[in-house]
């Protein structure tokens, strides 16, 4: 990274995005900067660095995947209502292939979401927790489906915690309920 016209510090830039890189999202990559007496610079900065230093893809190759680790969690709050959120990863590159919100959590929806992964991936084994939905939309696709290890679960759950903390900062755009909103001045 050149410091030429940078009005911040390479080495600074390299620690913040380092955290950011880490999991922090850009509101807390600021905070942690400015409390270490690092640098103090707004979230649209990080951002800014992020976008000016972010790592090119290797390759645009597919993943190659020997199998499909799947799992659904209750991930998003829009006022009242709860929203679905499916992920499916590769076990071994632990590379998520696939995302879903949904409003509904079904065989229907199940079948979906897994219908779009084979399309675009192949037809592979899914692993999935013990959901009632997971066999009949893998019957339904002829696909061979069964319960996780408790390494694949371990594999999926991290999965998800990054997910759900990232997601977690939108609190911080839109910090009041849609309804009975009182903003601060």
């Amino acid at each position: 990274m050149s410091s030429t016209r940078n009005r911040t510090p390479s080495k600074d830039i390299g620690y913040g995005l380092y955290l950011y890189f880490l999991g922090l999202s850009t509101r807390n990559v600021t905070k942690a900067l400015s409390f270490l007496h690092i640098v103090k610079r707004s979230h649209v900065s990080i951002w800014n660095w992020i976008q000016k230093y972010k790592p090119h893809k290797i390759s645009a190759k597919r993943t190659k995947t020997s199998e499909f680790i799947v799992d659904e969690t209750a991930a998003i709050k829009a006022g009242s209502e709860l929203f679905w959120l499916w992920v499916a990863i590769e076990p071994e590159n632990r590379q998520i292939l696939a995302l879903s919100i949904t409003k509904e959590r079904n065989m229907f929806v199940a079948e979906r979401f897994l219908s779009d992964l084979v399309k675009i991936h192949g037809n592979h084994p899914v692993s999935t927790d013990g959901g009632t939905w997971y066999p009949q939309a893998c019957g339904f696709l002829k696909v061979d489906h069964h319960i996780h290890s408790p390494f694949e679960k371990s594999i999926i759950e991290r999965t998800m915690q990054y997910i759900k903390d990232r997601t977690e900062s939108f609190d911080d755009y839109f910090p009041c309920k849609i309804k009975n909103c009182k903003l601060k001045h």
